[in-house]
């Protein structure tokens, strides 16, 4: 098992959606609500199929701890 560095959570709304980063650099997991009826999906993403706008959104809200491990994963400018 990959070992966790942090979860991140970006929901703005009641729908959840949370990033989980792993050692592994090309693997994060996201575990996300599309509405009400369908909670807790989850995908598996590599950092390019990441939105700016979300990757903006990781970063701040990242643990200080944990930011320059995140932002060479996402590789975030």
């Amino acid at each position: 098992m990959e070992k966790e560095i942090c979860t991140i959570s970006i929901t703005s709304t009641w729908l959840g959606d949370e990033y989980t980063f792993y050692e592994d650099h090309h693997r994060i997991k996201r575990v996300y609500d599309n509405h009400s009826l369908s909670a807790n999906r989850t995908e598996w993403l590599e950092p390019h199929q990441i939105s700016k706008q979300n990757k903006d959104k990781l970063i701040k809200n990242c643990p200080e701890e944990f930011k320059e491990q995140v932002m060479h994963i996402l590789d975030y400018p």
